[in-house]
């Protein structure tokens, strides 16, 4: 079958499926970039339990065991969180790997270049004279902060212990301490944030920096090498790519990109647009731009962050919303590309689909490997999605503030229909603790779907697309174009849910979450992706994707789609959270 050449679909009972054993070979499991990208993140994943399980706090167990007691006696006395509770509870969150020496050394070998306001070299040096005048101008903001919260806890109490003398039965005193403390939290995250800046260290990010592009540079090689690209010609490319990348990550720290939220994955893209369509790509860069390689190996770290415990604890409202909602937008967006918007490329119709339904970038890849979609029709999809997402995580949290929405169903609107999961996390940090964990929970829950996605559609194409009426479709066939990378997605989600269930919320929190995940993996899986993103750019050139433009269809499936996907997400959101379960809510 040719790729990329739709065929005239056959019925269901003409597209007779059997097998055929002849298009793959045990060779495959190292010849191939899918199960590279698995190898390899498994690698990672592998090492990291073992640095993060064989060394852990000091008194963790017993912090937790003491902690907790407070918490369920808490629990008993009271109807609400008081503010014992949430001090053991923030008692517990402190104990974590990534406090540790060899968990610090880690994440700063790792670190991207920092954040920085008018001069760019702050991000890769800072000496301790400018550490320390930074410091002591946000000291006074700190005191203040603290002083506020002090305050604020003095309040807290003071209503705390007027609902504990009515013995907590009188809903009025209940409701007025469940505010105070509320306001105590408020002031003590503040307070937390400018403390934070009090903290700047001295720093010199350029080694490190050298250091990792050498450890990636040879990491990747070795899948390389097996696939067929020696190390000698992927090196030199891979520096010139890793050095773009560093460069995105600098321009994604400024502080005012960083606050409206233009993040690096945006600036890769375009700095890669920039290089392959001005001097053009060289051609020593090439056999290292390789998307699909980095992005998948990517992929299969972030399913490790997909655990079964976050989907339980939002509940059905959560399950409903993402589950629900994403396929109806993904098979509704498609069918009215085709009969309304008349796109003349289905596989360019389906990768915004699934991009702009499902979770972004890392869909659109799975999708497009399923159905066989050209280079330039994954860039094209990839760049209306990072535009679009740039404005909704600005523009929905002003409309939730300024419509007086609950921040619960502004998390979960925003959760469903942000499609990228830095985006939804920012956005949500811009209205409450609780609208942060609604989205990000529900765009985790969402991201489950990128495998069911891939396997849809690469049924889909197989026996309704790229089909001839009366030729039977191979089974074989649809296991090749399946992403094999996600069956590593799947697993490693799977294999990290039962670690999580087996050690305990606790203790998988800290060394897992807090170790194994947030100190190592998802840093290296922020570079892949970055990675990625750079060698779309670098493989892309204006004139190849004009005439995907013609029309403004694209852009008009997006927008058509999105707008379906917001009306009915905050349409569910509000039934299921609102209406059908708001006990539920009432926990969150």
């Amino acid at each position: 079958m040719a790729e990329n050449q739709p065929r005239t679909p056959s019925s269901a009972a003409d597209a007779d499926i059997v097998i055929d054993k002849g298009k793959s070979s045990l060779s495959d499991l190292w010849k191939k970039e899918d199960y590279w990208a698995i190898w390899l993140a498994f690698s990672l994943l592998a090492a990291g339990l073992i640095l993060f399980r064989s060394t852990t706090p000091e008194n963790m167990q017993e912090a937790f065991d003491k902690n907790n007691a407070v918490m369920a006696a808490e629990a008993q006395r009271a109807p609400f969180k008081t503010i014992e509770w949430h001090q053991a509870n923030d008692a517990k969150g402190k104990v974590k790997s990534s406090d540790l020496s060899f968990a610090k050394s880690i994440s700063s070998f790792l670190a991207t270049p920092a954040g920085w306001t008018t001069n760019p070299l702050d991000s890769l040096v800072q000496s301790k004279d400018v550490a320390d005048a930074k410091n002591a101008k946000a000291m006074p903001v700190f005191e203040e902060a603290k002083a506020k919260e002090a305050e604020m806890l003095t309040a807290a109490k003071t209503a705390q212990e007027a609902a504990a003398a009515a013995q907590f039965k009188n809903a009025s005193l209940n409701n007025a301490a469940k505010v105070s403390i509320d306001n105590w939290r408020k002031a003590q995250k503040v307070a937390s944030s400018a403390k934070s800046k009090t903290t700047a260290k001295a720093y010199n990010r350029i080694p490190n920096l050298i250091g990792l592009c050498i450890a990636l540079g040879i990491f990747f090689a070795i899948g390389m090498a097996f696939m067929g690209v020696s190390p000698p010609k992927f090196l030199p490319g891979f520096v010139f790519i890793f050095v773009v990348a560093a460069f995105a990550y600098l321009l994604a720290g400024q502080a005012t990109v960083k606050h409206y939220g233009i993040e690096f994955a945006a600036w890769a893209v375009l700095m890669g647009l920039i290089i392959s369509n001005t001097v053009g790509t060289p051609k020593w860069v090439m056999p290292a731009v390789q998307t699909e390689y980095y992005i998948k190996t990517g992929l299969v770290l972030l399913g490790a962050e997909v655990l079964f415990n976050k989907i339980v604890a939002i509940g059905i409202p959560g399950i409903f919303v993402a589950w629900v909602v994403t396929p109806i937008v993904l098979v509704a967006t498609y069918i009215f590309g085709q009969k309304v918007v008349k796109m003349p490329s289905k596989t360019l119709n389906i990768v915004i689909s699934a991009d702009m339904s499902v979770c972004g970038v890392s869909a659109a890849i799975a999708t497009a490997s399923a159905c066989r979609a050209k280079k330039e029709e994954l860039t094209l999809s990839v760049g209306i999605s990072l535009v679009f997402t740039a404005i909704m995580m600005v523009v929905m949290p002003m409309i939730i503030k300024a419509t007086g929405m609950p921040y619960i169903l502004g998390g979960a609107w925003m959760g469903g229909t942000i499609d990228s999961t830095g985006a939804v996390a920012a956005a949500g940090a811009f209205l409450s603790e609780q609208a942060l964990y609604t989205a990000a929970t529900i765009k985790m829950i969402q991201n489950v779907l990128i495998g069911v996605t891939a396997f849809g559609v690469a049924v889909y194409w197989c026996t309704r697309v790229d089909c001839v009426a009366g030729q039977r479709v191979s089974l074989w066939e649809i296991w090749h174009r399946f992403p094999k990378f996600v069956l590593g997605f799947i697993s490693a989600s799977v294999i990290f849910s039962l670690i999580f269930s087996a050690l305990g919320h606790d203790v998988a929190n800290a060394t897992i979450d807090h170790g194994v995940l947030r100190s190592f993996t998802s840093k290296v899986r922020g570079w892949a992706f970055c990675l990625a993103f750079v060698s779309i750019g670098l493989a892309t050139n204006f004139r190849e994707l004009g005439h995907y433009f013609k029309g403004g269809k694209p852009v008009i499936l997006y927008v058509c789609g999105q707008t379906f996907n917001l009306c009915l997400t905050l349409l569910m959101a509000w039934v299921m959270f609102y209406l059908v379960f708001p006990e539920i809510t009432a926990s969150i």
